[in-house]
């Protein structure tokens, strides 16, 4: 909160103070017990106010000294995810999980916590199955920490919309939008018109897991940070399955990739509104500007680029009729490269620039591809398996698929 303050005769005065209204004091001078008691009023009333004014910015300072305390307080014990709100640390489960993860202990104190399903520990709670068998929630700032690397090396996950649910399954619906209209006159008959059709879209998930070992000697050590080295494995092989499954997943245990819904793909006729639109042209600067302005309007406000470093190497190289390369890196460390005006990723996973291949999208992710994430990891300790390894059995229900096929186009090269 700012206050604002002036200067009268050398000295600060609130701003709230200036705006007060100054009494006036008039009276005849030749009677001195008047003037005498008028002044008194004038200054009693003049004390008063200052008071006031000093009370009010008094008040609104120990409130703004309030707000930022409690302020401290969450983010001291929360945790501030994607859309804003507190989530809360579990410091009690955390501890107890770091224990269970060094040596196994603390499982009791786990399934404590999961009956006694108090608000702090509840989404600690076991998922579908029992405590042997199913293994235990990682801690919630466990779990954030995992996706939040996720993002920062997934292009599709920085592009798309990612939809966190509670539950095995997302779904969303899909409108034709056939509206019925047309034109009548004053008194001509209107007759019943078409309504649109709705039709869901499941995004179902499948099960992605990690199975990582350690040796016990390695966990007993003080030093080893076992929330970072769980994390850095978890992300190595959750990335690698994810980053193929979004651009080449069938949907059979996995996500729906985004270009198996392409004509004559494995997923072309799953959704209501249709397949992608593929257009066959070559890496020119022509092809590529016939290309982008193939992609209807409302989409090319918010549209990226998608391609693998092959391919954004051939087009690096092109030039525009001024014999000015059309590639522009960016300016600012992490500020992504464009191409006619429109920022582009990076995806390893897409197909490079050989003959008849689909090395390049362009569309509005977000609203072309969704993918849906199961909240929560689930860990389980192993130390029998594999002696003398104790592995730690990681799973996570990830799915994803295409939200409105006509938000997303695939360039074709020519065979």
């Amino acid at each position: 909160m700012q206050h604002n303050f002036a200067s009268r005769g050398g000295r600060a005065f609130p701003a709230a103070l200036l705006r007060t209204p100054f009494p006036t004091v008039r009276a005849d001078n030749r009677d001195p017990n008047t003037l005498f008691n008028q002044l008194s009023g004038a200054v009693a009333g003049l004390r008063t106010n200052v008071e006031n004014a000093l009370s009010e910015d008094r008040q609104r300072i120990e409130n703004l000294a309030a707000a930022l305390e409690t302020m401290q307080q969450q983010v001291g014990g929360g945790i501030m995810p994607t859309n804003g709100a507190i989530t809360p640390v579990e410091p009690d489960y955390t501890r107890a999980f770091a224990s269970y993860a060094r040596n196994g202990e603390g499982i009791e104190a786990l399934r404590s916590a999961n009956a006694a399903g108090d608000r702090a520990t509840i989404h600690a709670a076991m998922s579908v199955g029992s405590n042997t068998d199913g293994g235990f929630l990682a801690p919630v700032e466990w779990d954030r920490r995992l996706h939040e690397r996720q993002r920062a090396t997934s292009p599709m996950r920085r592009l798309a919309t990612v939809q966190v649910t509670g539950v095995g399954a997302y779904t969303s619906l899909w409108s034709n939008d056939a509206w019925g209209s047309g034109w009548v006159g004053e008194t001509a008959a209107r007759p019943q018109t078409s309504t649109p059709l709705l039709s869901p879209i499941p995004f179902s998930t499948g099960e992605i897991y990690a199975n990582a070992a350690a040796t016990q000697r390695l966990l007993d050590d003080a030093a080893m940070n076992v929330d970072n080295w769980l994390t850095s494995s978890l992300e190595r092989e959750f990335n690698r399955q994810e980053n193929i499954a979004f651009l080449a997943g069938d949907g059979v245990n996995k996500p729906f990739g985004l270009l198996t819904y392409i004509p004559g793909g494995v997923n072309a006729g799953t959704h209501p509104g249709g397949a992608l639109t593929v257009a066959e042209a070559p890496i020119t600067y022509d092809g590529l500007v016939d290309f982008h302005y193939g992609l209807e309007a409302p989409y090319r406000q918010n549209a990226s680029w998608l391609m693998s470093s092959l391919t954004a190497a051939a087009i690096a190289k092109l030039k525009d009729g001024n014999d000015q390369p059309i590639w522009r890196e960016g300016l600012i460390v992490g500020q992504p490269a464009t191409l006619l005006g429109r920022p582009v990723e990076i995806d390893e996973g897409m197909p490079g620039p050989i003959a008849g291949s689909l090395p390049i999208a362009f569309g509005d992710f977000k609203a072309g591809y969704l993918i849906n994430d199961r909240l929560g990891t689930r860990i389980l300790r192993d130390p029998y398996t594999n002696k003398p390894f104790v592995m730690f059995y990681a799973t996570k229900r990830v799915g994803a698929g295409v939200l409105d096929p006509h938000a997303i186009r695939v360039l074709r090269l020519p065979a």
